[in-house]
């Protein structure tokens, strides 16, 4: 008998079953898909010699996470790239906002009147960030807090609405780049948390960048896969788990999956059904024949590229597709410049770019036109270097990758209460009603992203659970 089994072969399923095996507990994991990955894979969408990230594409998250960096992942080919810029936004006038390795650059880019408040908002917390996202990534209420003072300051600024904590700028610039951080989780600007949200990727990306992976993202679940089957445990590909008796004896059973399958496998009713699915995105994966010509001259050196002309337009945006139940008929996009900083990922003087915008969970329309008319604004002459393109909407998306309920890629809504307390109201949110079955998805916590430790997390409660067998 095994001790544990894992379904699903994304970042937090491998996670979970790494930390499993690294204490010397027997673990096989099973996926439905032909290759391993979930959210964290790379493949040829367009044209032969692209290499498209079909899900993430830059890890702010994987970079900083301590379940990563535990890991000798790097031994198993996982290299981070950085671009010159983590990340800019760029506006109509040709300037841009940036979020650079350098709080002082950041600062100085969002103009006299909002750099010294946005100083005195990152600097108290970016001495100690490694500390702090230990505290605020591992296990929620029942872990304590290797700094109090430190997290309950992180809270008193986190905790409400991102319009509070942005009352504090003056002008667009901070704004509009602070609301596109936020907007990451898709999450409307005025909920419970937010102001979390763009804390922890602005402060991410000071601590250690916004990198992609040399050869895509799928290098991430490939040296977790590695990692695993050097620890001895195994992967099954091509295994679709319908139940649980489609799967070998085990002490211990943990799902990378939604809280809608599992509760579907495992006969748990409506234990779930309080559980909400938020708004989906519109994705654009392009084949393009030069570099993307963005007017701001910040955003050609940057990996990841927010596109959104003001705050306003941005939280119209997140509320059309959040609230209203309708596309935005101008999308704040996403993108991300593999390419510029990996030339493995197209041929010689050709790139790949990902962008996407948000939509209502299964949504059926095309955004590509509002996606395309939106660059344009900010990169004229956009379309004339588009080779080949591959969109996926919800449906598409949820096809891909099952998790992505309604094509809702956080796999649960990051708003009120869910966005802290997932999937259930528990000081326990890894347990289920079945003493030996587990769920370690980003419906878990600490939420949507790339960076296993709702996994790492989940695999703490299980190693707990088989020790008192022993």
């Amino acid at each position: 008998m095994l001790d544990a089994v894992v379904v699903g072969a994304g970042p937090n399923g491998l996670t979970a079953a790494v930390e499993l095996a690294r204490r010397g507990f027997s673990v096989a994991v099973f996926e439905a898909k032909d290759t391993v990955g979930g959210g964290a894979r790379t493949a040829e969408l367009t044209l032969p010699g692209f290499r498209h990230d079909p899900c993430s594409a830059a890890h702010p998250l994987g970079v900083n996470s301590p379940a990563f960096n535990g890991m000798p992942l790097a031994r198993y080919g996982l290299e981070w790239l950085h671009a010159e810029l983590p990340m800019a936004h760029p506006f109509l006038d040709g300037s841009a906002a940036v979020l650079s390795r350098s709080v002082g650059e950041t600062a100085a880019s969002f103009g006299p009147r909002d750099a010294g408040a946005y100083r005195r908002l990152i600097e108290p917390f970016l001495p100690k960030w490694d500390t702090l996202v230990r505290d605020f990534m591992s296990l929620p209420l029942s872990a304590l807090p290797r700094d109090p003072v430190t997290l309950a300051r992180f809270g008193l600024a986190g905790l409400p609405p991102s319009t509070w904590l942005m009352r504090r700028f003056k002008d667009e610039k901070a704004k509009a780049l602070f609301s596109g951080l936020v907007a990451h989780v898709i999450a409307p600007l005025g909920g419970l948390a937010t102001g979390a949200v763009g804390l922890v990727f602005a402060l991410a990306a000071h601590a250690a960048g916004w990198p992609v992976a040399r050869g895509g993202s799928q290098a991430v679940s490939d040296a977790l896969t590695a990692y695993l089957k050097d620890l001895g445990g195994t992967v099954h590909t091509d295994y679709e788990v319908k139940r649980l008796d489609d799967l070998p004896p085990a002490r211990a059973y943990v799902f990378d999956t939604s809280p809608t399958a599992l509760a579907r496998i495992a006969g748990f009713g409506s234990f779930y059904e309080s559980y909400r699915y938020g708004a989906s995105v519109f994705k654009v994966d392009y084949a393009l024949d030069g570099p993307v010509p963005w007017t701001a001259e910040e955003a050609r050196a940057a990996g990841t590229v927010q596109v959104g002309a003001s705050k306003a337009e941005i939280s119209t945006a997140l509320d059309a597709a959040s609230r209203h139940g309708h596309a935005p008929d101008r999308p704040f996009l996403i993108t991300v410049q593999p390419s510029l900083v990996d030339p493995t990922r197209a041929p010689e003087g050709k790139h790949v770019f990902w962008a996407y915008g948000h939509v209502p969970n299964g949504w059926t329309g095309d955004l590509t036109d509002a996606v395309e008319r939106q660059l344009e604004r900010f990169a004229p002459g956009f379309r004339d270097l588009v080779l080949a393109r591959a969109t996926a909407g919800p449906p598409e998306l949820a096809a891909h990758n099952a998790n992505y309920v309604g094509g809702d890629i956080a796999c649960g809504a990051a708003s009120g209460l869910q966005l802290l307390l997932r999937p259930k109201l528990t000081l326990q949110p890894y347990r289920t009603p079945h003493p030996a079955v587990f769920i370690c998805s980003s419906a878990t916590p600490p939420g949507p992203g790339v960076h296993g430790m709702s996994g790492h997390n989940a695999a703490k409660a299980v190693w707990r659970r088989l020790r008192q067998e022993l």
